[in-house]
């Protein structure tokens, strides 16, 4: 899936350090499989450092200038206009490069090895309530707003994304032939090119059908066009792009849980969150969501903090030591 034109990176300059970063884009887009939007991102971040570099070296910008002090100057007036989450993603993608650099003989040294990355706070994840996910689950299908098959196709939309804890963009690129009804489940491609297999519950499983039957009314109403593969599809028979999922969550959220904020990663979290609380397996859990490490499905723990003192209290020796020693209490004073 294409990223937008305000998403794409600028193309390569034609000096030494240019022309390593064309390659770098090659090696990110081919060899390590990268989505489109982290190539952009990686070569954002990296153009940027070869404007500074090529700003301090007389328009040219060779190798031998990438060195640890041109580094820490970059990254020096850069944080005087960012947060350190940003600084901290910069220094990513420089390290990124200059490993790439060092693997194919361009460099004999790492300039990145001794930068430090700043101490960033990480965000705990956004999530509904179960009872509020309901209700932004049930909102489409109580508006009277556009035709029925374009609610359906809404409501679809949000189940994938509650109920199976999709990626928006794993569900905007998702197609009719990754879809197994009769196995209750579909094949999704996640970061990295890496497929894996989600189930599909019975309500997504219902919304899934009572879309399919009705899909072909969204065709293009001169034309007829009809995208012969997208699962979801606006009313031009055209596959559904990120943003215009991101605007359904929010317009959604906002009726159904008074959430104008909302955005699919949160309904993410919340199908991690509930199945954590009603007892699924973290390991589950991290292979549902696609997670690479368990440390990241380990952050859906915060919200289950009752239910892990409920469990301590069931199954943890010391929690039930008092109500051992009560017991033979009674025991000893029946004994007397």
């Amino acid at each position: 899936m294409a990223t937008v034109a305000s998403e794409s990176a600028p193309p390569a300059r034609d000096d030494e350090l240019g022309r390593a970063l064309g390659r770098f884009r090659q090696h990110l887009a081919g060899e390590r499989r990268a989505s489109p939007h982290t190539v952009s991102a990686y070569l954002r971040d990296l153009e940027a450092l070869a404007s500074y570099v090529r700003a301090r070296n007389a328009g040219s910008a060779n190798l031998s200038s990438l060195d640890k002090f041109t580094l820490r100057a970059w990254l020096g007036e850069v944080s005087k206009t960012v947060a350190p989450p940003t600084i901290a993603r910069k220094i990513s993608s420089v390290r990124a490069l200059c490993e790439f650099l060092l693997r194919s003989g361009d460099l004999r040294q790492n300039p990145s090895a001794t930068l430090a990355s700043p101490k960033t706070r990480r965000k705990l994840p956004r999530f509904l309530a179960p009872e509020a996910a309901a209700e932004v689950m049930s909102a489409p299908l109580q508006q009277e707003r556009g035709s029925e098959v374009s609610r359906l196709r809404d409501a679809l939309a949000l189940e994938l994304l509650y109920g199976s804890g999709l990626r928006v963009s794993e569900l905007a690129q998702l197609d009719l032939g990754q879809l197994s009804i009769g196995e209750g489940e579909v094949r999704v491609l996640g970061k990295g090119r890496k497929e894996r297999i989600v189930p599909l519950g019975s309500k997504s499983l219902s919304a899934l059908e009572a879309y399919l039957a009705r899909r072909s009314e969204l065709a293009h109403p001169r034309t007829g066009a009809l995208d012969p593969e997208a699962l979801l599809l606006g009313q031009l028979g055209k596959r559904l792009s990120v943003r215009w999922l991101q605007a359904l969550v929010q317009r959604y959220g906002a009726l159904g849980a008074g959430r104008s904020d909302l955005h699919p990663h949160a309904l993410r979290h919340s199908c991690a969150t509930h199945m954590l609380e009603g007892g699924a397996d973290l390991r589950a859990i991290q292979e549902m969501l696609g997670h690479s490490s368990l440390s990241t499905t380990q952050r859906y723990t915060h919200v289950s903090l009752d239910q892990l003192l409920a469990v301590y209290d069931r199954a943890h020796p010391l929690a039930q030591a008092p109500s051992r020693a009560q017991s033979s209490k009674r025991r000893d004073g029946s004994a007397r």
